[in-house]
């Protein structure tokens, strides 16, 4: 690895920004309770303020620690899906950064099968941002050298993870507070997974 998790770690601690493996694409992490550190992931991503950043946790008690409620359905699909490629979006508790909150009111977060995204997660305190380690517009990274490509010396600290080989980035769902949800992203979890989890549960 490029650098080791506990200095990587540090420097999220410190404000910086860390380019790190998921079990899809390389990620760019920040650390989500630190304005300053969202501000810069935005600016050097080139994106927009409006559209939220979404979360790895270390757990899915980290995880749910985001939510002012969690539905039912939601706690079933992390049972089935995490650690995985599933985003869930679930209802904002009150107090989280504006550029983690979804027009809806909804926080995306998800518990990583990649071993090095969980334990950068666990040792920054948690969580830590997984918007994916490209410029707003292009390719989602599968090499370290590719997310150096597009942001350098901007961001100092890299893990290389070596080749990613996903086909697809993690899928996105939304759970509104009275338990309906919605696909805002195909992905990595089909749709049809998703609906035969919820289904087997009843």
């Amino acid at each position: 690895m490029t650098d080791s998790i506990d200095s990587a770690a540090s420097a999220l601690k410190a404000g910086e920004l860390v380019v790190f493996p998921t079990e899809t694409f390389y990620a760019i992490g920040a650390d989500p309770a630190q304005p300053k550190a969202l501000d810069r992931l935005l600016r050097v991503k080139g994106r927009e303020p409006d559209k939220p950043i979404a979360l790895i946790a270390a757990n899915s008690d980290a995880a749910f620690s985001l939510a002012r409620e969690i539905p039912l359905g939601a706690r079933l699909l992390a049972e089935r899906f995490w650690p995985g490629p599933l985003t869930l979006v679930l209802p904002a508790r009150p107090g989280l950064n504006e550029s983690l909150v979804g027009p809806s009111g909804g926080v995306g977060v998800r518990v990583s099968s990649e071993p090095i995204a969980v334990r950068l997660a666990a040792a920054a305190g948690g969580l830590i941002t997984a918007t994916s380690a490209n410029l707003s517009g292009q390719p989602a990274a599968r090499t370290v050298a590719q997310a150096r490509q597009s942001f350098g010396g901007t961001i100092n600290v890299y893990i290389d993870g070596g080749l990613l080989g996903a086909n697809a980035p993690s899928t996105i769902l939304e759970f509104a507070p009275d338990g309906s949800w919605r696909l805002l992203r195909r992905g990595a979890v089909d749709e049809n997974q998703i609906a035969d989890a919820l289904r087997l549960s009843r």
